[in-house]
């Protein structure tokens, strides 16, 4: 019987570790093994921007590392999109779910992850929340409309447009909706293809003078489980901002070398991509 979430060190930057097995699950052809406490990011399946970590569990590769959920005093274990309540529902355990090709032998086992994959997710990761910071400040001349603010105080243009976004080795892509619903709220979508070469240069200027000032990015957690409702923050020269963030970051700013964005507006000028590129 499992009892209670899987215990999380990956937001402390950690990747490797010994824990118990305390659960499998069948994964489509492979095993899906659950342990006490883990250094791997799985995937989230409420919003998968980043993701999952890849590694080794007892020296066995982990081909994918996805979210369990179960109910208390239940044994069937739902997975990713099959799980029927909101994430850190009350009256359940969420676990991380080590997906192999082969069984993971019973007891105590080494947990190792990808170190160079997870740097080059955690390089994206940083550099994703810069952009969007940096694409807020270069697009709030654009509202007509008081909208809310991110944590420097400019309109939010990323959290009220965005579509999806995802995390890359050393970079992210995002998309933005730019319909009817981002106008009546006030943003002006007028000669935003002509505007993008200077918009580019802004965001692209503000994400050098933050990488030269070697700002501190940490995470804050209120507890190890899963599902702690976890803290990115960093300070920049314009004031320390937060974002609730569950991913890997890299330390500081200035570890993620140049950082450049690039954008491309849908032929119906309904989607604006941004692609964000570090190192």
């Amino acid at each position: 019987m499992i009892e209670g979430s899987t215990l999380v060190s990956y937001p402390a930057g950690e990747t490797g570790g010994r824990s118990t097995v305390v659960a499998r699950v069948p994964v489509g052809e492979g095993h899906g093994t659950v342990v006490a406490e883990t250094p791997f990011h799985p995937l989230d399946h409420t919003w998968p921007d980043q993701p999952a970590d890849r590694g080794t569990i007892a020296g066995i590769a982990v081909t994918d590392c996805v979210t369990g959920a179960v109910a208390d005093g239940e044994q069937r274990i739902h997975l990713g999109e099959d799980i029927p309540v909101r994430r850190g529902s009350s009256g359940w355990s969420w676990l991380v779910v080590h997906v192999t090709r082969e069984p993971v032998p019973d007891g105590e086992v080494e947990l190792a992850v990808d170190a160079e994959y997870r740097h080059a997710l955690s390089t994206g990761h940083t550099a994703c929340h810069l952009a969007a910071l940096a694409l807020n400040a270069a697009l709030a001349d654009r509202w007509r409309k008081e909208i809310s603010a991110d944590g420097l105080g400019n309109p939010d243009f990323d959290q009220t447009a965005i579509a999806s976004s995802r995390i890359l080795p050393g970079g992210s892509l995002d998309v933005y909706r730019l319909g009817k619903s981002l106008r009546r709220k006030g943003f002006v979508t007028e000669g935003l293809q002509e505007s993008l070469p200077e918009i580019t240069g802004k965001v692209c200027d503000t994400l050098k003078e933050w990488v030269a000032a070697d700002a501190e990015v940490r995470i804050e957690s209120p507890g190890r489980e899963l599902t702690a409702r976890r803290t990115w923050r960093c300070g920049l020269p314009e004031g320390e901002v937060t974002i609730p963030c569950g991913g890997t970051h890299l330390p500081s700013t200035s570890r993620l070398g140049a950082v450049t964005v690039s954008f491309e507006l849908s032929q119906d000028g309904t989607e604006l991509t941004m692609r964000t590129t570090a190192g």
